[in-house]
């Protein structure tokens, strides 16, 4: 009986064999070749303070590169192996028909992404700014975690994660507490009865918000409405972000109530009538 060994050549990129193992070499030199890439992205924000890094752009040009090195790591593949070649030039007539196919499949996808290209160019905001936005559970403020190629990611006061779709975030109007000037302001409505002393009441809001170390700088106490129900002061206090902001009002509120108690001023008491038929 005669036994024959066929031959293997590994090496040969026409051969199934040798496809897969050019296939596994390729696929080890992009990933070889993205870790390097992350490694130098890692580098290269560690000394971002020193250097004046924009980190949203890096992490952002750094997902770009990483699927670029797929790409061109898969055509240099398809050149060197005659069998994808072929199978190439073969499926060129339904390319068009793919296309369309691909791109109504994956239209959010890429609005994603070209909305996320559009965000790194135009530069609205950048990985740390504080923004306030529109979500479905209302106004939400935070700062922004990370910006991807589909999603922006918004951490919140609360440690809660607001995932946004960049196609989102480049369409909606939102609010950036934190680019040029960081400082923001706190509004507090007071309302005093009709015969309170006006002039007493405007003069402790002022004296109250003078001596809390948080305010940086008083915008005024102007009267905002008179009615029936009384008088409305509104106190203005700068401070220096909106994390403090909101700080500062709660501190406010709790020492107006303690001084205008103690000075006499009233507050208007609001009566709820029910009729019952």
């Amino acid at each position: 009986m005669e036994i024959h060994f066929k031959s293997i050549n590994i090496f040969n990129p026409a051969t199934p064999e040798g496809a897969i193992v050019y296939a596994l070499l390729f696929l080890i030199c992009a990933l070889l070749l993205n870790r390097m890439l992350s490694l130098g992205v890692q580098r290269a924000l560690a000394r971002g303070s020193r250097l004046h890094i924009d980190r949203t752009r890096v992490k952002f040009i750094s997902q770009l590169a990483q699927i670029l090195v797929y790409i061109i790591a898969f055509f240099m593949y398809a050149r060197f192996i005659p069998g994808l070649s072929n199978l190439g030039n073969a499926g060129l007539a339904s390319v068009g028909v793919l296309s369309v196919v691909a791109g109504m499949a994956a239209q959010n996808t890429l609005g994603n992404l070209i909305s996320g290209i559009s965000l790194l160019l135009y530069r609205p905001f950048n990985v740390g700014d504080r923004l306030q936005i529109m979500a479905p559970t209302g106004l939400e403020t935070g700062e922004i975690e990370s910006l991807s190629l589909g999603y922006t990611i918004i951490k919140t006061d609360d440690n809660r994660r607001v995932v946004v779709p960049n196609s989102l975030m480049a369409s909606q109007v939102t609010i950036n507490l934190t680019r040029d000037d960081s400082r923001a302001i706190c509004s507090i409505a007071v309302v005093i009865t009709l015969d309170s002393d006006l002039d007493k009441a405007r003069a402790l809001l002022l004296e109250i918000a003078q001596g809390n170390p948080k305010a940086q700088k008083i915008d005024g106490c102007p009267v905002t409405r008179l009615d029936g129900s009384g008088i409305e002061l509104t106190l203005s206090v700068w401070c220096t972000d909106s994390v403090i902001a909101g700080s500062l009002k709660c501190d406010l509120l709790e020492a107006i109530k303690r001084r205008f108690t103690a000075a006499g001023i009233k507050f208007p008491d609001y009566h709820r009538v029910i009729t019952l038929k």
